[in-house]
């Protein structure tokens, strides 16, 4: 009886160790694929805008139609990137963002030439495209 128990003992312990380990190859793949993403960014060869915000924050909830309607007009000139800082706070520690939203624009060649906190209106971002050449 002892030595059936024993081993019930082990493959329960097994078991464990085979779940805790396939839930930190889980976690590693998720980290790496946000790290991926992050590192994309800003786009090479292109003007890229970066805003750091959330979808819950206010501000940039007023922004957020704004993002989407200038990444489509601006599809293949210039990049609009978003991230959600409380979603994933890497990128907010990679940017060194202190409030959200915050707005980064970086040059071609990847160089940050701009950054703004708060709300930024599309006319803003528009005449910052405009001053970085992008039409």
């Amino acid at each position: 009886m002892n030595k059936n128990k024993e081993v019930m003992d082990l493959k329960r312990k097994a078991m464990m160790i085979s779940v805790g380990l396939i839930c930190a190859v889980i976690l590693l793949l998720f980290i790496a694929g946000i790290a991926a993403a992050a590192a994309d960014v800003p786009v090479k060869g292109m003007v890229t805008m970066v805003d750091l915000g959330a979808k819950k924050c206010i501000p940039c909830k007023m922004m957020a139609p704004i993002l989407e309607k200038l990444e489509k007009e601006y599809a293949a000139r210039a990049a609009v990137v978003f991230f959600d800082v409380w979603e994933d706070p890497v990128p907010a520690k990679r940017f060194g963002i202190r409030t959200i939203p915050t707005q980064i624009f970086f040059d071609k060649d990847g160089k940050e030439v701009y950054r703004h906190e708060g709300f930024l209106s599309e006319e803003q971002i528009v005449h910052r495209f405009k001053e970085m050449g992008v039409k």
